[in-house]
């Protein structure tokens, strides 16, 4: 039987990492959570009521905490990622961070730093104290795709290559993320380097019609019919003129269970579409942000059966239904947490615990997939 972990997990969300140890059957002794939303927390506790929150991941201090056997993790993304301006881990007078020391120092002189991303050296910090006193934690963390110059930092502060896996492995979530662990690792190489031993998921072919709800409440429809044209346009630049394409892997639904009944009994066709702002008046890229060009939502459809990566936005993943007429909605609290592999169950709790919508769809959008950290952690041993 296996020995119960005490874990420290950093940037604990609303309690991503505990799902993904119950999920592994790996038993917890106690569970040390960093966390500073209240509404992550709110969650974590009702999912999860033995959660001990230590607080501001800054201010975590390990010698006063019990012995950690795991430390897990996914540290701030947003100066990292391609979506924003890239500007890594800096202080609000661009001075770049590259070490340890480098951000201990900067932090004991008062600097103020740029985003949250720099928060990973934080994550170093506890790390190294863990060390100090058992050399063999396992750790793991988890950040986007994101410049080479940023991801050979990151893997020089952390000491082992990172696996980059796509969530639509176990998902119909398109999301494509850095993984750093030491819970399997081989050698590697003339002088033995040590590496992730880790595959890639099996493929499950989850599709967006897998996880949809059957029954929809009409507070999730959008008024789209100014879109109906731009989406016609749109779909001839992306598919070169050929409607629907793909379409059998987008799925088709029964619609009758919708809500208020007002859809016919034929195949609903279904689709992830976005809406992003691009510039109509230029006729051969539509998509472009030209300056001094009207920008105006327009919609840019996706046709292989996924969703795009869930952000904080909720207009990045809609969904676009289609059979007498068309309608576009919003994807539910439910839809997106199934996007994150979130196990039925622990929905239920997540959705009757007092949270609102726009806090549930932040803080999945901020959160793991959780059947790609259980890939993961399946080979604790």
């Amino acid at each position: 039987m296996m020995k119960s972990k005490t874990v420290l997990s950093l940037f604990n969300g609303m309690n991503g990492g505990r799902l993904a140890l119950e999920g592994s059957n790996i038993p917890v002794k106690k569970y040390y959570a960093s966390e500073v939303d209240k509404y992550a927390m709110q969650v974590a506790d009702a999912l999860y009521p033995d959660t001990v929150n230590v607080g501001d991941v800054r201010n975590v201090d390990v010698s006063k905490l019990d012995h950690i056997d795991v430390l897990i993790g996914g540290s701030p993304c947003q100066s990292f990622s391609f979506a924003g301006k890239q500007k890594g881990m800096v202080t609000t007078t661009e001075i770049k961070i590259t070490t340890l020391e480098k951000y201990l120092e900067l932090k004991e002189e008062g600097f103020e730093f740029e985003g949250q991303s720099y928060l990973f050296w934080e994550y170093i910090r506890i790390l190294t104290d863990i060390r100090k006193y058992n050399p063999d934690v396992l750790f793991f963390l988890e950040n986007v795709v994101m410049t080479k110059d940023w991801e050979i930092i990151l893997t020089k502060a952390i000491g082992i290559e990172p696996v980059k896996i796509n969530s639509a492995l176990v998902s119909a979530q398109n999301r494509k993320r850095l993984y750093w662990s030491n819970i399997k690792t081989t050698t590697f190489g003339l002088w033995g380097n040590t590496v992730q031993d880790i595959p890639q998921p099996k493929d499950r072919g989850i599709l967006l019609k897998d996880v949809l709800e059957r029954e929809v409440n009409e507070k999730y429809y959008i008024d789209s019919s100014k879109y109906e044209q731009q989406y016609d346009d749109v779909l001839k630049i992306d598919k070169g003129g050929s409607p629907k394409a793909n379409q059998n892997k987008a799925g088709c639904l029964t619609a009758g269970g919708h809500s208020g009944g007002n859809h016919s009994d034929m195949d609903l066709i279904v689709e992830c579409v976005a809406m992003r702002g691009g510039n109509p008046e230029n006729p051969e890229n539509p998509k472009s942000r030209e300056s001094g060009l009207d920008t105006v939502q327009m919609i840019e459809p996706r046709s292989d059966g996924k969703t795009n990566c869930l952000t904080t936005v909720q207009k990045d993943n809609m969904v676009k239904e289609t059979n007498t007429q068309t309608r576009i909605r919003r994807l539910t609290p439910r839809e997106c947490s199934r996007l994150q592999t979130v196990p039925e169950d622990k929905i239920d709790i997540m959705l009757n615990c007092g949270v609102s919508d726009s806090q549930i769809y932040k803080m999945l959008g901020n959160g793991w997939t959780i059947e790609v950290i259980a890939h993961f952690f399946k080979e604790i041993k």
